[in-house]
């Protein structure tokens, strides 16, 4: 605490959480192979018990940004728990064993194999929240997709008009993107069960016993119901930090395209007077301290933050992974602050964008609808009859006399109305149904 007076944050409880159920498991795999008396490992799974039951957390005080790779971390984690054993074995005035934290409690393990482990083990814990919300948001797009199947619109590329499409669409593709973030998650979640336990120092797995080597992932995932792998190349695994730039990596895609999202709902649900009210968002606090009446996206922008402060973790991984050396990385803690919470803020980000925004929001169907048939652009549907060149000219005739496309062609006799009917129709429109193509050739040859 006096050498690391960075911040008052102290280190997440899901790591330490994680580092007891090693702790735990540790015991039980060392009494197995012989190196730990039964005695003293039954203390040191009390002990562990029973700050994983109460949840009292109080004692372990090291700060989250702590040099030396999480030796500081461990070694609280050791000394509380050797303490706590210690206390437990001198209940009923008997004696008190001797737990010591480094040969006992941190029996053939090193910090640089437990405290990577801990550390995926805990993002592993938080993944689970991020994907079901995650996955909520898919689903609450996927119904508003349904709900408004036909609420054709006017589309756009690079902020102007272009060709119509639905809002049906438009949300199954907010859906569609949202999917793949879900799936670039799951993967990231495999390649964090994979970790080091075992490795001890630097991978060579010094100071253990075979037989620990072999109970120590087994025993470690029915301690702490995980489905975690020991890594093929110990060595590797414990040098490099890929695994830590993958989940961060996948993070930081979900916040980008939350913050494209909440940029998309910000800007169609802007006005309503002198924006383009397409959408209305719903109504949660007042907008301003002297303007009456007015209501801000207050949802979106805080997305939007939550998102700007993923991406800049993630920066903070991409550095922090570049820069250990050799056998070790010592940068895990400021890494693993940086992904906790991105976690945790994810998905309250995510929950209230779905709770308090999306399923909420309602399409502006009918001022939809006069803008496509009011749009010049819609006049694109008669390039392949007319051609692109007479199509611009009837364009800009149209804007220039403030007059619709459709009412123009039916004014020049330039298409039998009925086709004209047709082709402006939301259906064809919006490629839902596909013009006969004997209109083409039979348009060709006149």
């Amino acid at each position: 605490m006096h050498n690391f007076p960075i911040t008052d944050e102290k280190v997440d409880p899901a790591i330490i959480s994680s580092y007891l159920q090693i702790k735990k498991a540790a015991a039980i795999a060392n009494q197995k192979a012989g190196s730990l008396a039964g005695n003293k490992a039954a203390l040191i799974i009390s002990a562990c018990n029973q700050l994983l039951f109460s949840g009292d957390f109080k004692d372990f005080c090291v700060p989250a940004i702590q040099g030396g790779a999480g030796t500081s971390t461990n070694m609280n984690v050791n000394e509380v728990v050797s303490q706590l054993a210690m206390k437990i074995s001198a209940q009923g005035g008997k004696a008190a064993i001797s737990i010591h934290p480094n040969d006992d409690v941190n029996c053939a393990q090193s910090t640089n194999d437990t405290y990577p482990t801990a550390g995926k083990m805990a993002m592993l814990k938080k993944l689970t929240p991020l994907l079901n919300s995650v996955d909520r948001l898919c689903q609450t797009l996927a119904d508003k997709a349904e709900e408004y199947a036909d609420a054709i619109k006017v589309g756009r590329t690079q902020l102007q008009d272009a060709v119509p499409t639905t809002f049906g669409r438009s949300f199954s593709a907010y859906a569609s993107l949202f999917h793949r973030d879900y799936d670039r998650l799951k993967k990231a979640a495999e390649v964090l069960r994979v970790v080091n336990l075992g490795g001890t120092a630097i991978g060579t797995g010094i100071n253990t016993t075979s037989e620990y080597q072999e109970q120590i992932i087994p025993t470690l995932n029915k301690v702490a119901h995980l489905s975690l792998i020991q890594a093929d190349d110990l060595v590797d695994a414990t040098q490099n930090s890929d695994a830590f730039t993958t989940i961060s990596s996948a993070m930081k895609m979900l916040a980008a395209d939350l913050s494209k999202f909440s940029n998309d709902l910000r800007l169609l649900s802007s006005g309503p007077q002198a924006g383009l009210n397409e959408l209305v968002l719903p109504k949660k606090a007042a907008g301003s301290s002297i303007m009456p009446g007015k209501v801000n996206p207050i949802i979106p922008e805080v997305v939007n933050q939550v998102a700007f402060e993923v991406i800049g973790n993630d920066v903070t991984v991409t550095m922090a992974a570049e820069s250990g050396q050799l056998e070790l990385n010592a940068f895990e803690p400021i890494m693993f602050r940086a992904i906790l919470m991105s976690e945790q803020h994810l998905v309250k980000a995510v929950t209230t964008l779905v709770d308090n925004c999306v399923a909420g929001i309602k399409v502006n169907v009918d001022h939809c609808r006069h803008e496509v048939e009011h749009s010049s652009i819609a006049a694109t549907i008669l390039s392949p009859l007319l051609g692109y060149e007479e199509t611009t000219r009837l364009i800009k005739t149209a804007v220039a006399h403030k007059q619709s496309v459709k009412e123009l062609v039916k004014e020049q006799r330039l298409l039998p109305n009925q086709l004209i009917d047709e082709l402006f129709s939301p259906e064809v429109l919006t490629n839902a149904k596909k013009l006969n193509s004997k209109h083409s050739v039979a348009s060709s040859s006149n």
